[in-house]
């Protein structure tokens, strides 16, 4: 290696740049390891910021002609000058050029320092102020993984990815091209591309006790197997197998019906115990699985001919309190017309049997039976006060044999009158097996596209979305036991990752946090039609057909409403571990954010406060008011709080004392010994951070690939 060293030190005389390119590649080659994934690791990738705008020092590519569908110049340029709209270029031969500013792109290398902030477009309250809010980024993942360095590292205790499958598909860009399946370097791309993730991803994991989860196909799950390893070669991997698509795929070879995911359980995480197994004939068949295994069975029944006419008895009304949260009795069946039922009896509003179609259908069981059942508690009601047509459940007959029998005990009620209980025998707890097969996890079906098309009330937005009962159960196995996780997503496409993690939260009341990263990148298809428009881009009128605009914002708008971007009531319910109307939504916060690229001069001078404020809010916990703009002295929200004056430190110190629940205390000064002064005398609970020192450290060390 010594005449290597040699002309690498003879290179860096006239090109310091190259010389640091080569000595990276002569390192990579030496850590090459002689076994395992060896591949062609690329150029550190580039990504277009259309809408950033252009300043001195940016480096930028030539946009073509509007109404054009040719890509443009693919050469970059630095920005030496920018005057009255027209930019002054210089290239790498030192060719200089004059080209309009509106005629160019910012370009973005990965080996570049980024400082980002962030800027809301966008929030949904619904979970009240003591709940903390989901995130959805609009962003390039991997920086927006490098701002969540800034706000998260070691914090995470879950990441759910689905990746490009690199399938050869218009499905994913390296340096701003579509990679197709001719190109020789397809699949060293991709495992650039997903290994410079992945790194980041590892140090945003909790090292204690965390879970990783990628979602793969046949394509490229023996070398995500190897990268994983060696990505991560502290922690066991395992690999399961689900079926998807049970009709299977249209291929000249065997029919596949199945995808993989691979669980990276880092630190002591192990999986956790759940009710049903995934494989074998234990799934709740749309009952609600609720605490104790103990399924609450819905009263209406389901199924395409089950109304009226086939069991005219158990078409009976059941009567309710004013706030329709309880079942106080039961009436005769209806003798008359459909349309000659009473809304009340006996001054009690009552509940018919009501079909989604408006007609007449039946209750599963007797109207003398379920009178015993309500008396005993085996009855209740599980949705919101006021419900126009409440969902009503029971316990099966089995449960109830075990509850009389003792197997199960009554340790009390609930604010329905329904009974807890808790398991008296060896429980039924289990770990899934790895190959699932369950009819809520099939792509197409009601947990996946259709399930979209309830939301958006259209088809067509988005072609292949998992499953959200998939999602949900895997991310189960991780986050059970635990709360008040913080779960990312930064593959989010559709955003199921943070529609699953509410589901969890409203079956067992836990406040867990989703952070979903998306870019707004535009279907290839769609791109031509748009181009040949005149449309670019950075257009408002491109960019409302970007992903994250055009699917996921209004995804997770309307589960969380429980109302369709039109307004309309989402119809249908959601079904398996816990079945509920989908217009009750849910009761949960989510605020939506697009990435900025901030100078680190603007920042230093306190003059990027609006845009580095929603970090600071994120690293908080994204809980309570965000400090939004900077004042004379400090300010203090539930959270945390921000000195912007030192000499008001000891008014600040006063306020920090009387929120207890504040975690944070940002210190604006360029003083150490003062920053040091304010620190003393800190609760021990707040933690303090340094501005805007402990920010642009963090970007200008973390921007290096």
């Amino acid at each position: 290696m010594s005449r290597l060293s040699d002309l690498l030190l003879q290179v860096e005389r006239s090109d310091p740049r190259l010389a640091a390119d080569l000595r990276a590649e002569v390192k990579a080659l030496e850590n090459r390891r002689p076994f395992g994934l060896n591949f062609e690791r690329h150029v550190p990738e580039s990504v277009d910021l259309p809408g950033r705008p252009v300043r001195r020092g940016d480096k930028v590519r030539v946009l073509p002609p509007r109404g054009t569908t040719a890509r443009g110049d693919s050469a970059l340029w630095l920005v030496q000058r920018v005057a009255s709209g027209v930019a002054s270029l210089v290239g790498a031969d030192g060719e200089a050029r004059q080209v309009a500013v509106a005629d160019l792109v910012v370009v973005a290398e990965f080996r570049d320092p980024i400082f980002p902030g962030l800027v809301s477009t966008g929030k949904v309250e619904r979970g009240g102020a003591d709940k903390p809010f989901h995130s959805v980024i609009n962003a390039e993942n991997h920086h927006a993984l490098q701002a969540l360095l800034y706000t998260h590292a070691g914090k995470v205790d879950a990441i759910y990815i689905d990746p490009p499958y690199n399938t050869g598909a218009k499905d994913w860009k390296y340096n701003n091209d579509y990679v197709d399946g001719e190109d020789a370097y397809r699949h060293s791309k991709w495992l650039s591309f997903m290994e410079r993730r992945l790194k980041l991803a590892k140090r945003l994991l909790n090292p204690e006790n965390s879970v990783l989860i990628v979602t793969i196909d046949e394509k490229e799950y023996l070398r995500l197997g190897l990268l994983l390893q060696q990505t991560f070669p502290e922690a066991t991997v395992q690999m399961i197998s689900i079926v998807i698509n049970p009709s299977g795929t249209s291929r000249e070879l065997l029919s596949r019906v199945d995808e993989y995911a691979f669980f990276c359980f880092v630190g002591d995480a192990r999986p956790a115990e759940v009710f049903d197994d995934l494989l074998t004939d234990q799934q709740a068949d749309g009952a609600k699985l609720g605490k104790a295994g103990v399924r609450w069975e819905w009263l209406l029944r389901g199924g395409g001919s089950w109304y009226r006419d086939q069991r005219p008895n158990l078409c009976y009304p059941v009567l309710m309190n004013e706030e329709r949260t309880r079942m106080v009795g039961v009436g005769a069946p209806l003798s008359g017309a459909e349309a000659s039922r009473p809304t009340r009896i006996d001054g009690a509003p009552v509940v018919w049997p009501l079909r989604n179609d408006g007609r007449l259908g039946i209750w599963r069981v007797e109207a003398r039976k379920l009178e015993t059942l309500i008396a005993k508690g085996y009855a209740h009601v599980s949705s919101k006060p006021g419900a126009e047509q409440p969902t009503l459940r029971y316990l099966l007959g089995g449960t109830v044999a075990e509850i009389e029998s003792g197997e199960r005990r009554v340790v009390g009620r609930g604010p329905r009158g329904e009974v807890l209980v808790e398991q008296v025998t060896t429980s039924r707890r289990q770990r899934p097996k790895t190959v699932w097969n369950r009819p809520q996890h099939i792509a197409g079906g009601g947990g996946g596209a259709q399930l979209l098309s309830r939301l958006f009330g259209d088809r067509g937005r988005f072609q292949f979305p998992k499953s959200l009962y998939a999602v949900e159960d895997a991310l189960r196995l991780a986050v059970a036991d635990k709360p008040d996780a913080v779960v990312l997503d930064f593959f989010s496409g559709s955003g199921t990752t943070a529609h699953a993690v509410m589901r969890l939260n409203k079956q067992d009341g836990g406040r867990r946090q989703s952070i979903s990263v998306t870019n707004n990148e535009v279907g290839a298809d769609e791109q031509k039609k748009l181009r040949e428009q005149g449309l670019r881009p950075g257009d408002p009128e491109w960019e409302r057909w970007g992903i994250c605009d055009h699917i996921t914002k209004p995804r997770i708008a309307a589960a969380v409403t429980g109302r369709t971007p039109d307004g309309d009531p989402i119809k249908g319910d959601y079904k398996f571990t816990d079945e509920f109307p989908m217009a009750d939504g849910f009761e949960e916060n989510v605020e939506f954010f697009t990435m900025t690229y901030e100078t680190p001069r603007a920042v230093q001078h306190g003059r990027s406060f609006e845009a580095i404020a929603p970090l600071l809010w994120l690293r908080a916990g994204a809980r309570g008011r965000r400090i939004d703009a900077p004042t004379d002295t400090f300010d203090v929200a539930e959270a945390y709080g921000v000195l912007f004056d030192v000499d008001a430190a000891g008014l600040f110190l006063d306020a920090l004392a009387s929120r207890p629940d504040a975690r944070m205390a940002y210190v604006v000064t360029d003083d150490e010994r003062a920053f040091q002064m304010v620190c003393a005398d800190l609760p021990e609970h707040v933690i303090p951070v340094r501005l805007y020192e402990s920010y642009l450290t963090n970007f200008t060390i973390g921007g290096h690939d």
